[in-house]
């Protein structure tokens, strides 16, 4: 599971569609709960684009 989910392009899709729902959620839902929920998916969307700029993990030395 780990490798599916820090592919590229799964990756991609986290971080385009989390930014999306974040910019979008305080339009569609009222509230604190579109707020809440903008932040909680940009949280995510910035946690996979750390990911994907980071580049692909390097074996540690032991």
């Amino acid at each position: 599971m780990k490798a599916l989910l820090s592919s590229r392009p799964v990756l991609w899709f986290l971080f385009l569609f989390n930014l999306v729902v974040a910019v979008a959620a305080p339009f569609v839902v009222d509230g604190t709960q579109g707020l809440i929920t903008s932040a909680g998916m940009g949280v995510v969307s910035l946690g996979a684009g750390v990911s994907l700029f980071r580049g692909p993990a390097r074996p540690e030395h032991a």
